[in-house]
């Protein structure tokens, strides 16, 4: 039986149990697989199922990504917000920097941020991990892509911060979201400019001297990639590492797995994206009428799709505990179908590389005494996590 939000608010619990998600993702597959709720003070519709959430991400004709139901930013995220098959047009021109091949390229690079980073506090015994490593790793390897200052980092991240997750009430953070697009559109105007003017190696100067269909991308097309590029660079990598090495310090006998057979890693890397799923929804909207599980789905509905509970179902897992060698892993962590994740090759990259070389020299940590991290919700990150290990 279909339980609707009379009986339960998937909105609230989910909210509630950001932090260990996955007795509230059961309670929604079991008893209220599609059911309405409320998201940021907005009516939606939930869906938490495998099978049911798969559908929707490789069927844009019913569940379309256009529009900005929160307000993210002042004009659409490109390709992110955007439909097939100009969809298509935008991916092709941005996908070549985040190849498999490209992303090989720059793993020695790659490799020595992370080992600078672990070189600032191994000797200490002890960081907080968010700020010291998950924060600065991803956000410094962004900057270097897109050629922007390392000196302009506080200010993304306030941006990132006051976006994603503002610390105010729903009524409120849609103004803060709209001042903070200004303050991006404003920042990226300039940066076009001076690049217009005179290059700078980079992303974004690469995407400023690229056309579609033998026309040039606009400003608005220019600003729109900029803002998608930013709150991706800069927030679901480090949520991505907040989650694992939570998990790790949490279970050590996982963590000495991996340690005593690094060629687990790959494998590894993907069974903690399902397990934590770090992105744990995404919005679509309904094109034309349809029902799905008997609840009736309108025209202008906004849909949440659970990447993490569909991550959970037995249905499609089986057995669904962590098994760092799972074989095969259909796992939505990065979406599906046109929308899969342009950064994921990166997003593993860095995921691979900093396990590997964390657990080389620092193969012993535990959660400080009274610091368990707390996640927030929709992208999971947890502003104090704190590791202890000898020396």
């Amino acid at each position: 039986m279909t339980v609707h939000s009379e009986t339960i608010d998937p909105g609230a619990i989910l909210m509630a149990t950001a932090s260990d998600p996955h007795g509230a993702y059961a309670v929604m597959r079991q008893r209220c697989p599609v059911a309405r709720s409320d998201l940021f003070g907005s009516p939606v519709v939930y869906m938490f199922r495998y099978e049911d959430v798969t559908w929707a991400l490789r069927h844009p004709e019913y569940f379309s990504s256009e529009g900005d139901p929160i307000g993210l930013a002042e004009q659409p995220m490109i390709p992110l917000q955007i439909d097939p098959p100009l969809h298509t047009k935008y991916r092709r021109l941005m996908s070549p920097p985040f190849s498999s091949s490209e992303i090989k390229r720059l793993e020695p690079d790659l490799r020595n941020l992370v080992c600078e980073r672990i070189d600032s506090f191994e000797r200490e015994g002890r960081c907080n991990f968010h700020e010291q490593f998950a924060t600065p790793l991803p956000t410094s390897f962004f900057l270097a892509l897109m050629g922007l200052p390392a000196s302009d980092l506080t200010m993304f991240l306030r941006w990132r911060d006051e976006t994603i997750r503002p610390d105010v009430a729903d009524t409120e953070a849609v103004a803060i979201r709209k001042r903070v697009g200004e303050e991006i559109n404003a920042y990226f105007e300039g940066a076009i400019a001076a690049r217009r003017t005179e290059p700078v190696p980079g992303l974004l100067s690469d995407l400023i001297g690229s056309e579609i269909d033998g026309e040039p991308l606009t400003e608005t097309e220019l600003l729109g990639m900029s803002h998608l590029i930013l709150l991706a660079g800069l927030d679901t990598v480090t949520a991505a590492l907040d989650c694992v090495f939570a998990h790790l310090a949490r279970h050590p006998d996982r963590r000495h797995q991996i340690v005593g057979d690094p060629l687990l890693i790959p494998a590894a890397v993907e069974e903690f994206l399902r397990w934590e799923t770090p992105v744990t929804m995404v919005i679509r909207s309904v094109k034309h009428p349809i029902e799905i599980r008997g609840v009736q789905l309108q025209e202008g509905d906004h849909v949440v799709l659970s990447l993490g509970a569909a991550n959970m179902d037995e249905a499609e897992f089986g057995e669904a505990e962590f098994r760092p060698a799972r074989r095969p892993n259909r796992h939505l962590a990065f979406g599906s179908s046109n929308h899969f994740c342009m950064g994921a090759h990166l997003a593993r990259a860095e995921l691979r590389i900093a396990i590997d070389e964390f657990h080389k020299r620092i193969p012993d940590y535990r959660l400080a005494d009274g610091c368990d991290p707390i996640f927030s919700a929709a992208i999971r990150h947890s502003e104090t996590l704190v590791l202890n290990w000898d020396v």
